[in-house]
């Protein structure tokens, strides 16, 4: 029996992905899983860049629309999550497609992960409740009095990771850097990766593009009817986070908009910092042709 196959297309924000992953999924008459942290909550559509109504219709996408602002997602409980849809899958597929943009569910799915004890809810509302009035300076200086280890090798301009290390800090009285022992599991299926990108200066265009559109059709008043639970876990996202500090008086709506560009921006920035850190990725254009034929010639079925 030939193995099953699933083809993963990462890249930053704004690159192509959601486009070439239809495309690719058509072609090979399969299914798609998400791979974005934001996508899977049914409450957030315009400021996560949704795939449209008639995308979602052409192609059955799993971890979109599957959670609510109000669950608490970590990327153990996407590897589950995916693992069983990719099975899913493979009952009517030797072929599945997985796209997105969170690097570390990504990394769960292909390789597994640390086992890391819970986090008490208590302690995880108030990190972010504290992050939220205090910023960037209060999470850095707690971290470096409480956890010096993750200081010296973790993310410290990720306010998402610096977050989750302080949590498991405060909870388990070790650091997240202790349960991290990079061993990797061996999925029972073939795993294809494929990054897609952009000159950079092509991709900030289309991410500017993107922030104004997303305007158009109504990121705003959207926003606005989220501002009650922006201190959740899943409202710490870019094109929300801004538009809060706006209603909130702390910055003019123009400004606000200006800074979602920039802080979109950031965040592709770091994106490619991580998926090109896995020499694993194969990098190409947002040419579908020349992914079906990279996947053709490379992959024996």
């Amino acid at each position: 029996m030939k193995k099953k196959t699933c083809i993963i297309i990462a890249g930053p924000t704004a690159v192509g992905k959601t486009t070439a992953a239809i495309e690719l999924a058509n072609y090979y008459s399969t299914e798609i899983i998400s791979a974005d942290s934001r996508q899977c909550y049914k409450e957030l559509n315009i400021g996560v860049a949704k795939p449209s109504q008639d995308e979602l219709i052409s192609v059955r996408h799993y971890f979109i629309d599957s959670h609510s602002i109000h669950d608490s997602i970590n990327a153990a409980d996407f590897e589950k999550y995916a693992l069983d849809a990719v099975e899913k899958i493979f009952s009517k597929s030797d072929i599945a497609v997985m796209v997105g943009g969170t690097g570390l569910y990504i990394k769960a799915f292909c390789e597994g992960l640390d086992q890391i004890p819970a986090v008490n809810p208590d302690i995880r509302n108030f990190v972010v409740a504290q992050y939220n009035l205090l910023g960037m300076e209060w999470l850095t200086k707690e971290l470096k009095d409480k956890d010096p280890i993750y200081c010296k090798v973790g993310e410290m301009q990720n306010p998402r990771r610096m977050m989750r290390a302080l949590e498991v800090m405060l909870s388990s009285g070790h650091s997240i850097v202790n349960y991290q022992s990079h061993h990797s599991v061996n999925r029972d299926f073939n795993i294809v990766k494929i990054g897609i990108e952009l000159p950079r200066d092509i991709l900030y265009e289309r991410i500017n593009k993107r922030v104004d559109e997303m305007i158009d059709k109504g990121l705003v008043s959207e926003a606005e009817k989220l501002l009650s639970f922006k201190y959740l876990n899943a409202l710490q996202t870019v094109g929300y986070k801004e538009l809060f500090d706006c209603f909130d008086g702390k910055i003019t709506e123009k400004r606000a908009i200006e800074l979602i560009k920039q802080n979109t921006r950031h965040y592709a920035k770091r994106q490619m910092t991580w998926f090109k850190k896995d020499t694993a990725f194969n990098w190409v254009r947002p040419d579908v042709s020349s992914i079906k034929t990279y996947i053709d010639q490379s992959v024996h079925f």
